[in-house]
């Protein structure tokens, strides 16, 4: 093969390479973004995360015991967005049905962990909940919008699963007893809406792409899974499934009532780091 035979060889097979290429490769930045525009105040209404509910799986480790624990349930979230907050005022309600039943519950006033089997209801003050755990990284759930203020975020090994999703690695700008890192697998289609949304912008030229025409089908909650790592080594991974946003959760789905003849205990003071 002549060089001249040899070099537009290797220059089809570039061309090729490039052409086969992924057309939505994601930079770290774009990942971050996907994960905590939805949740800003500034960000266009049409494309903020309002609501979401999940079913989940929880797994955790504890290394002490040497245990596996594993449980299920229904999840739903709402966010509250105002001017005067950096955050969204969340509410949540997390419904386990396996191992045992068990529900918290929170209006951003009272929370409420309610143990069927104790015939028991756990209630407290979500200011002071806040003011015992202030340090608390574990309030990214809660403060999905600025997660790089709260944490350094880089790519995991690997960084991506097998069906193509993100998977970061962040870990906390303050140490904290309570985590040492938290792993957290990014959906591969909440990224290329974002990235797409990016390019509307730049370009202000509409991009039509089948199966996602208009600004609802961008909308996706983008978290797949976390998984929370502790100092000692302990764990806790939740996987959701069955995501759905802005539905226009009911308000009443975040108010607890207690059961008639169930104890009610209200902690104070440092029993609020719960």
């Amino acid at each position: 093969m002549t060089n001249r035979s040899f070099i537009s060889t290797l220059c089809l097979s570039l061309c090729l390479a490039l052409a086969a290429a992924p057309a939505w490769a994601a930079s770290l930045s774009d990942v971050t973004r996907t994960l905590e525009t939805p949740f800003q105040e500034e960000t266009d209404k049409e494309f903020r995360i309002y609501d979401y509910s999940a079913d989940f799986f929880q797994e955790s480790m504890i290394v002490s015991l040497d245990r596996l624990q594993r449980a299920n349930g229904r999840v739903e979230v709402a966010f509250d967005y105002r001017k005067d907050q950096a955050a969204p005022v969340v509410k949540f309600r997390w419904q386990y049905n396996q191992p045992t039943n068990q529900e918290i519950v929170s209006d951003n006033k009272t929370l409420s962990v309610y143990l069927p089997e104790n015939n028991q209801v756990i209630q407290s003050d979500i200011a002071m909940v806040k003011q015992a755990r202030q340090d608390d990284p574990m309030t990214f759930i809660t403060g999905l919008g600025n997660l790089s203020r709260d944490f350094q975020i880089s790519w995991a090994t690997p960084n991506k699963d097998a069906d193509g999703n993100y998977i970061l690695e962040l870990t906390p700008r303050q140490a904290s007893p309570l985590i040492s890192r938290l792993v957290m697998v990014v959906d591969r289609n909440a990224v290329e809406a974002y990235q797409r949304r990016c390019q509307k912008e730049q370009s202000e030229i509409p991009l039509a792409v089948p199966g996602n025409e208009g600004s609802q089908n961008d909308i996706r909650f983008p978290i797949l899974s976390t998984a929370v790592y502790d100092p000692n080594g302990n764990s806790t991974t939740i996987e959701f499934g069955n995501l759905q946003v802005n539905l226009g959760i009911p308000e009443t789905t975040f108010n607890f009532s207690v059961p008639p003849g169930v104890q009610v205990v209200r902690p104070t003071g440092e029993e609020m780091g719960f």
